[in-house]
């Protein structure tokens, strides 16, 4: 008879733990034992995460502690928390997770370079949480599990569990607590799975700097030919993931990596993507990827045929489906490649006056790593009457550790040194803001993604923009001239040039958090009109 798993070492003493279970027995456990979850008419499992339906940046806590509070960018992103909190918090897990009548251990890894790869373990209450690392981590051969020895980084899952409000520094009933000394994450009232994702990617966030390796919240993919790799940079809604989702390049993956001495590689053994309005029309690789194995969360369905109704948000609007890589038709194992010839950084300007692809200099690839801007439109929230600016750090600011100059300067010396073109392209409004102008065709980014990877505009005509400061390439085989130069493309020629010199200060304005900690010469590089 197996000897049972132990987990005594971290505190857990039920009996019952079940490691590193098969989907298929996981479907199993998660249809008897977690109400309201069933399986969809494509072989997903559908599954609720209950209250919360996407994270709480706001009560994500980092321990300070003497030997890293100087590595750590303490502010709105990493809320300081001390030992004794952390601690009393991780107890009140472990207190829970021992009241199930069954565990589920997840050991499997983060990284598919071999000699920076981490092991993880989940140790979790539900069995929808152990499918969705099981996707999203590196899963271990049976070998490899057998000789997994002490794990180097530990999520202790115990969402069902509220925090206590009256434990000092809580400000609500959850609690997402990271203690880097300890290499453990602590979750407290938050059944949402997309927490344990990024609990990792936050501290590969923190570790990956410290080897000279550049963390990357981004999708990368390669030419099937000659293997030259390229990342994506964006913020949601900017279409990262629908342009790495592409039939003619390997997909490496589509939301984090890391840049090291030897070339780019996936921190993750899945895909999280967007289920929300998604058709096989619009996204067929991600459309099919949705099959057996993969995590539909918080979908509605026909309940007669199981059959999922995305354009239906009534539950939330943030609706994912969670699966294997090797899902995706495109996917390149191992999900590794060669130094990237392009970095692209995608925004989806709603106010119209980015152009659709500009080429940036090394500080301005700093500047705008360092920005990482985009804009709502009206109407996708609450208040939102016109287009909003948006930015977040380095594409990632909820996930930094250290201070967002710290990254742009490993993205410097990598493009400098692997003589990588940056790129800034525009995937939103051309013509006028939101309202007026209209949203720039698929089949246009498509062709300006095309005509950057075989190289064309590297050489291709350019002019300097004399407001944003950005050199604006003119021509691009399959799109219209007109439209590669946002002011020739708005009728109203002094609301452009009022439209851009109101984004330019934005940028300016935004960038004043940063000046500090950043050479005079990258924040001379952005926007000056």
């Amino acid at each position: 008879m197996e000897k049972p798993f132990d987990l005594t070492a971290h505190g857990i003493t039920v009996r019952d733990i079940c490691r590193n279970i098969s989907p298929s027995v996981l479907y199993e456990e998660a249809i008897r034992h977690e109400s309201g979850t069933s399986i969809s008419d494509t072989g997903c499992l559908i599954a609720y995460s209950g209250e919360k339906t996407g994270r709480s940046p706001k009560d994500k806590r980092v321990v300070r502690h003497k030997d890293s509070e100087n590595d750590v960018w303490w502010g709105p992103v990493n809320f300081p928390q001390d030992e004794l909190t952390f601690s009393i918090n991780r107890e009140r897990a472990v207190d829970y997770l021992n009241t199930r009548p069954r565990i589920y251990c997840v050991d499997a890894y983060a990284g598919w370079e071999s000699s920076t790869r981490l092991k993880v373990r989940v140790i979790c209450a539900r069995p929808y949480h152990a499918l969705f690392m099981h996707n999203m981590l590196i899963r271990p051969t049976d070998a490899e599990l057998a000789e997994f020895g002490v794990p180097d980084f530990v999520i202790y899952n115990a969402g069902g569990f509220p925090a206590n409000r009256y434990t000092t520094g809580m400000t609500s009933r959850t609690s997402v607590d990271l203690s880097l000394e300890r290499r453990e994450v602590v979750l407290l009232g938050t059944e949402y799975a997309g927490e344990m994702k990024k609990a990792v990617f936050t501290y590969m966030n923190y570790l990956l700097p410290k080897r000279g390796i550049l963390s990357m919240h981004c999708s990368a993919t390669c030419d099937r030919q000659n293997g030259r790799s390229s990342v994506l940079f964006g913020l949601s809604g900017t279409g990262k993931t629908t342009l790495s989702a592409d039939p003619r390049r390997a997909l490496i993956g589509d939301d984090e990596h890391g840049w090291s001495d030897e070339g780019i590689f996936n921190i993750e053994g899945g895909c999280y993507a967007k289920a929300v309005y998604l058709t096989r029309e619009s996204e067929p690789e991600i459309f099919d990827a949705l099959r057996f194995g993969a995590v539909l969360e918080n979908v509605v369905y026909d309940k007669g045929h199981h059959h999922v109704d995305f354009n239906d948000t009534s539950i939330t609007q943030n609706t994912r489906g969670a699966y294997p890589i090797e899902h995706m038709k495109n996917a390149r194992i191992p999900c590794v490649a060669t130094h990237p010839s392009d970095v692209i950084f995608l925004t989806c300007d709603a106010f119209g006056v980015i152009p659709p692809v500009s080429r940036l200099s090394r500080e301005q690839a700093m500047y705008y790593f360092i920005s990482g801007y985009t804009a709502k439109v009206a109407g996708t929230e609450m208040g939102v009457t016109e287009p909003e600016a948006t930015f977040s750090p380095c594409f990632g600011g909820p996930f930094l550790v250290c201070h967002p100059a710290r990254y742009a300067s490993l993205l410097a010396e990598k493009i400098s040194k692997h003589d990588s073109a940056v790129w800034l392209v525009n995937t939103g409004w051309s013509g006028g803001a939101y309202g007026i102008g209209s949203r720039m065709p698929l089949r246009f980014t498509r062709a300006i993604i095309d005509e950057i990877h075989s190289g064309a505009l590297r050489t291709a005509n350019m002019q300097t923009d004399p407001i944003l400061g950005l050199n604006v390439v003119t021509q691009c085989d399959g799109v219209p001239a007109e439209m590669l130069s946002p002011g020739l493309a708005w009728r109203d020629k002094e609301a452009f040039e009022k439209t851009a010199r109101k984004v330019a200060g934005l940028f300016r304005k935004n960038f004043e958090k940063y000046a500090s900690e950043s050479a005079p010469e990258v924040a001379a590089s952005g926007p000056q009109g």
